[in-house]
């Protein structure tokens, strides 16, 4: 009995057990069900948050990108397309192993488009390629001024300023810093000076009285020689008529040396030219220079103080192989002045511009002699003036846009850098941006030309209030 007891006893055990495990496990299944629910909730609003950053990421990405790519506007005038700053002018093959060395130097920098780039991003690529053969474009700005110069003495100029006087004073001031040590092809800047200044003084009227001031020739280039340099100019030849022998003892007494003081050379100029006070001369001021001014001081308000002056001279400035920095600065002087500039890179065009001086001195001469000056033989002038102005341009480009095409080809089809139709896209805007200079430039020789048919002072007149006005502050 007890023993059927003890195993009743165990069986009810066991069956509650069961039933109690069975109970436990429901609750677990039921727990776990819940459990893998919630984490299935979890892992998804986890997955919908990734997607989310991935996506505020994509977008930040394409912001980010859009932001590094900065397109530079192209030039909307031939003023704004004279300011841009050269590149390499001279032309770069890609047939040569040595010249797709050189070519790839110059392109290394220009990104990978064999991708799909955006259109944003081919025309920042654009841009860059074309600084790399910038050419150095001339404004109608430089041709006014020189046509200006050139019509000093003509009878229908009612300027005071460029009508003849009894007297003609011409001046230059010459750079005489350490870098006009530079070779220039077989001889130093300062030889081919030297040469150009003595055959123009050779080529002027007897009654001329000629000046010769030299700046930033004493000292040296170093830090502790700057105060020195800076306070150097010397009136070499006084103001007085040419003769060869006087003349060439002061050319031989200049050496390079130093800095390049031209606020001081033009201060100084207006003391030298004190004298001469405008009602009674024809004043003229070269000013030569192969580099920006580094002491420190102000050319432009010099330049405006020397002009404003009753000697009221005519300052045309000279950049003697200078780079561009300098150019707009000379370019400034010359602005401040109403005079021309222009930039020369050997000793034979730096005699022609000077050459140009030459000109208006022999019409002075002849004025001076009752013999007239001939209106003909100014619109001849002019003539042959906006002709060499239209060809050096027409020349600039043609390369430019040349040498951007064979770029390309190479780019694309030698280094497999960009898609043909990348190239294609670029291509065309190449051939658009081009043909619109080729337009401006056909349109500024129509102008000229009309404008030499009337009289030259109302033609200058009307150019300089087209131009100033597109002309960049």
């Amino acid at each position: 009995m007890k023993i059927r007891n003890l195993f009743l006893c165990l069986s009810i055990f066991f069956i509650l057990a069961g039933c109690g495990g069975k109970e436990t496990a429901d609750e677990k299944g039921t727990l776990s069900n819940e459990a893998i629910e919630l984490a299935e909730s979890k892992e998804t609003n986890t997955e919908q948050q990734d997607e989310m950053i991935d996506d505020e990421d994509m977008i930040k990405d394409e912001e980010k990108d859009s932001e590094e790519v900065v397109v530079q506007p192209l030039p909307q005038t031939l003023a704004e397309l004279a300011e841009r700053l050269p590149g390499k002018t001279e032309y770069v093959g890609i047939l040569r192993e040595e010249e797709q060395k050189e070519m790839d130097e110059l392109t290394k920098h220009l990104p990978d488009i064999s991708g799909e780039p955006s259109k944003q991003q081919l025309d920042a690529y654009y841009s860059e390629l074309l600084a790399i053969f910038q050419q150095d474009f001339h404004g109608p700005e430089e041709l006014i001024a020189s046509l200006r110069f050139q019509a000093i003495g003509s009878p229908d100029i009612d300027n005071p300023r460029m009508q003849f006087k009894e007297n003609l004073n011409v001046l230059v001031l010459l750079d005489a810093s350490g870098s006009m040590n530079a070779n220039l092809g077989g001889q130093t800047q300062m030889e081919a000076a030297k040469t150009a200044i003595t055959n123009f003084m050779k080529e002027l009227p007897i009654d001329t009285n000629v000046g010769l001031r030299i700046y930033g020739h004493e000292g040296t280039g170093s830090d502790a020689d700057k105060q020195l340099s800076c306070s150097s100019s010397e009136l070499v030849y006084p103001l007085t008529p040419y003769t060869q022998a006087d003349f060439q003892a002061a050319l031989d007494k200049i050496k390079p040396a130093g800095w390049t003081p031209i606020q001081l050379a033009l201060n100084e100029a207006e003391k030298d030219l004190a004298p001469f006070k405008g009602e009674e001369n024809t004043n003229i001021v070269y000013l030569v220079s192969d580099g920006i001014s580094t002491c420190d001081d102000d050319p432009v308000t010099a330049a405006k103080s020397l002009y404003n002056s009753d000697i009221t001279p005519i300052v045309n400035v000279i950049g003697f192989n200078i780079d561009h920095e300098g150019q707009k600065q000379l370019k400034e002087v010359a602005k401040a002045t109403e005079g021309s500039y222009r930039d020369v890179q050997n000793a034979e065009t730096l005699q022609d511009e000077l050459n140009q001086a030459s000109e208006v001195a022999k019409k002075w001469e002849d004025w001076k002699k009752k013999q007239g000056v001939s209106l003909e033989h100014d619109r001849i002038r002019n003539w042959l003036a906006i002709f060499g102005y239209d060809t050096d341009e027409e020349r600039k480009w043609i390369d430019e846009r040349q040498q951007v095409g064979f770029a390309l080809q190479y780019l694309q089809q030698d280094k497999k850098l960009m898609s043909q139709e990348s190239r294609q896209y670029l291509a065309n805007k190449n051939r658009e941006y081009h043909d619109w200079i080729e337009a401006e430039y056909k349109k500024l020789k129509a102008e000229l030309h009309a404008l030499n048919d009337g009289q030259i002072n109302d033609a200058i007149q009307m150019l300089e209030e087209k131009y100033r006005d597109n002309a960049p502050e």
